[in-house]
């Protein structure tokens, strides 16, 4: 961990680079950007995307440190394919976001999934906030299949079962057809520290509330002075400080991870026939260096970028 404790950042520097990108400005380094009238300031410690690219083939994309999983592994069903081409840009309800599909026709070979991700692990303490467009059911085919809609930062793999270096923090598993012994939509909050994959025993904690989620959320978690706090459209839905196994270790992030999005398949067990295709949504991703960023102030910010063309920014590291 970089600090011992969190610290709100009130100074800016004022040596930085501003570039004019297709899809608006980018901020990078510390700097203010001026568009129009309106000027902001880009204060240091911050990462902001609006998913304003043409496509992932779109350099700008790969610019920010974004890769698009095409490699085998879980989760998900096993042999199951992650394709490139489930990853694509769209303009949805007036903006243009991040689009993620997943397909099955209740095989593993007719199975796909996606996934996009910051390849550079950099993320800690601090604020994550998504906002999200979850769905409850496919845009093609039957419904009723075991699927996860997420937001997410993970650290490394596991360098042995129960590794207390592990660091995970799900900030949304949204499971609209039930799975893992549901049976209907629920949303999940999971903070990791470690785990044995088979038999599956971690050490965890783990929050869930039932119901539908299908529309546009902003997902927040805050990760700051030894604990995680989860909000779901500025409402607390979730605390975790230890595993609620025995208690006897920590949840809060060790190393610093990268963030991820994905969308994959629990099991087959769902599926009643034909192919069905499900799709989730991403406006824009924001992520504030130790800092706890309320759900009130992070709305103040993200309009801020919109307000200002600001498409990026990545101040980390400054």
């Amino acid at each position: 961990m970089r600090s011992g404790a969190s610290r709100v950042r009130l100074g800016l520097l004022t040596a930085a680079a501003v570039v004019t990108a297709g899809g608006g400005l980018v901020v990078t380094g510390n700097a203010l950007a001026e568009t129009g009238t309106a000027t902001t300031a880009a204060a240091c410690g911050r990462f902001f995307d609006d998913f304003s690219y043409a496509s992932t083939g779109d350099a700008a994309f790969a610019g920010q440190g974004w890769r698009v999983r095409d490699y085998a592994g879980g989760p998900g069903v096993s042999g199951a394919a992650w394709s490139a081409s489930n990853v694509s840009f769209t303009d949805v309800d007036g903006q243009r976001v991040a689009q993620l599909r997943g397909a099955t026709d209740g095989t593993v070979a007719g199975t796909t999934q996606a996934e996009f991700y910051q390849a550079e692990k950099r993320f800690l303490e601090g604020t994550y906030a998504a906002r999200i467009k979850l769905s409850d059911t496919p845009v093609s085919g039957p419904d009723g299949d075991h699927v996860n809609q997420t937001f997410f930062a993970m650290g490394p793999v596991q360098r042995f079962d129960y590794d207390p270096l592990y660091s995970e923090l799900d900030f949304t598993e949204y499971l609209p057809n039930g799975g893992w012994g549901t049976d209907g939509p629920t949303n999940y909050q999971t903070s990791y520290n470690g785990f044995r994959a088979d038999p599956w025993d971690p050490y965890n904690a783990s929050d869930a509330q039932d119901g539908s989620l299908a529309g546009w959320h902003t997902i927040v978690g805050q990760a700051v002075d030894g604990r995680v706090t989860y909000f779901v459209d500025g409402v607390e839905v979730a605390e975790h400080t230890v595993d609620y196994k025995d208690g006897s270790r920590s949840v809060f992030p060790r190393v610093e991870m990268g963030l991820n999005f994905n969308l994959w398949f629990i099991d087959l067990a769902g599926h009643s026939g034909g192919r069905s295709t499900y799709q989730e949504h991403v406006d824009w991703v924001y992520y504030a260096d130790e800092e706890a960023v309320s759900p009130a102030e992070l709305d103040a910010r993200t309009a801020a970028y919109r307000t200002a063309g600001t498409a990026r920014e990545d101040t980390l590291g400054c």
